[in-house]
């Protein structure tokens, strides 16, 4: 079969956003083309999310988006929500085939045997939605160049073995998983070799990479090969729990110019009684003192943060000591979330919930504080020289370029479209609330 097209719609995570990435190679590597998701096509493809209850509604809306926008395609549904509620999913009209995050791989298969299937032959979805939970291998990526991006991610990992009582993911992803380093270092040297100078390293658990491989590996091992691939400028890694930081993986970042200035560590709450409440594998003397060995390492690192405001008994004091926390250390940015009960979680089980006037008050109050920081952060780097890789994307307001340092700050500058994914230098020269403002340090002949 060939010639016949797909579009994709993707909500949640950035890493529903790589394994979209990996199905449409997978796809095209059998014949498949992609278009728009406004354009007529054989199949429209939706990658769901359901890490809340919100997010199940956005997934719904999508869903029927492209159903009424089907011009006779197929519509085929994936992903977290898929997973945790096939049935649900089924139910919504108009779907004709749910596939679970552990048969994701079997998609090209299942999309040709839904195409040679006549439209009417059978009206019910079908589901091929398998026990996540028996998964223990995580098969490597299609080995693909990648156009249009200037940013690339790859995943190195998947699953997560926490239980963490606020989370659904571990029930929508499965156990952690990591991809063998062969496949890891084969997949990033075709995509520096294919002009990108920058990787993010992806994963549920990221931290946890290497435990379940035999030999055992680690994040930090990895990383050394990496860096060793010609042509790699920079290895910026996501989200990684305070309790991974080996003293081989400080040693390393601290250490390595190719490993981006740029740390996620999740936080959550700076209240050890919600923490433990929480069932998160750290406390706040621990996260506190890695983040200060971090910063004192690492000059004007970017440092980012997740905190959740309202989590069930969480007190005005629990509240407070997040908020001192959150003052005393040097975060660049913070994302806030306000809890929200999610169905199958043991969060949604506890007492002592938190009335949601109360929750916005204290989201609104964390927010402003976390621009505060990113504010002073940002001036703190004005009259400073960075190297930055230009994204593909224009500032609306001005029509500028647009380029993202080491320590994860946008920049906007004036500068020719043939910078676009190219690495420049820039002089920061100013702050315009939420934009940096800059200029090349050297003009471009471009």
């Amino acid at each position: 079969m060939t010639g016949r097209t797909v579009s994709f719609a993707t909500l949640g995570c950035r890493l529903n956003q790589v394994d979209t990435q990996e199905i449409q190679a997978a796809l095209e590597a059998r014949g498949f083309r992609t278009v728009p998701l406004d354009a007529p096509a054989d199949v429209v493809l939706v990658n769901t999310c359901t890490v809340t209850s919100r997010a199940d509604f956005s997934d719904r809306q999508m869903i029927h988006r492209a159903v009424r926008g089907r011009r006779g395609a197929r519509i085929v549904v994936t992903g977290c929500w898929a997973q945790t509620d096939p049935d649900a999913v089924a139910r919504v009209r108009g779907v004709d085939l749910v596939v679970g995050n552990a048969d994701k791989p079997r998609l090209p298969d299942l999309l040709e045997e839904l195409l040679a299937r006549p439209e009417d032959l059978d009206p019910t979805p079908r589901r091929c939605v398998s026990d996540i939970g028996t998964e223990r291998v995580l098969a490597a990526a299609p080995l693909a160049r990648i156009n249009g991006r200037s940013r690339i991610f790859v995943k190195i990992q998947d699953g997560c073995q926490h239980r963490c009582a606020f989370c659904i993911v571990p029930f929508a992803r499965g156990p952690s998983r990591s991809r063998e380093p062969k496949a890891v270092l084969d997949q990033i040297r075709l995509l520096v070799e294919g002009g990108y100078p920058e990787v993010v390293l992806t994963g549920v658990d990221l931290g946890h990479y290497g435990h379940d491989l035999y030999p055992r590996s680690s994040l930090a091992a990895l990383l050394r090969e990496m860096i060793e691939i010609p042509g790699l400028r920079w290895v910026r890694l996501s989200s990684v729990l305070p309790a991974y930081f080996t003293p081989e993986l400080i040693e390393l970042i601290t250490g390595s110019p190719l490993i981006a200035p740029h740390l996620h560590i999740p936080l959550q709450s700076g209240s050890d009684r919600v923490l433990r409440r929480m069932r998160r594998p750290y406390t706040v003397g621990m996260y506190r003192r890695l983040v200060e060995r971090l910063a004192s390492a690492i000059p004007a690192l970017g440092l980012g943060a997740d905190v959740i405001v309202g989590f069930p008994g969480e007190t005005d004091a629990d509240f407070a000591e997040t908020r001192a926390l959150v003052e005393a250390l040097p975060f660049s940015y913070l994302h806030v979330f306000a809890y929200s009960d999610r169905r199958g979680t043991e969060a949604a089980r506890l007492g002592g919930h938190v009335g949601a006037r109360l929750v916005t008050a204290r989201s609104r109050e964390l927010r402003g504080l976390g621009q505060a920081k990113s504010l002073a952060f940002r001036r703190g780097l004005v009259g400073t020289t960075r190297e930055l890789l230009v994204l593909e994307t224009r500032d609306r307001q001005s029509g500028h370029l647009v380029g993202l340092t080491g320590n994860y700050v946008e920049v906007v500058f004036d500068g020719p479209a043939g910078l676009m994914r190219q690495l420049v230098t820039v002089r920061l020269i100013g702050v315009d609330g939420t934009r940096t403002l800059g200029e090349l340090e050297a003009p471009s002949d471009l």
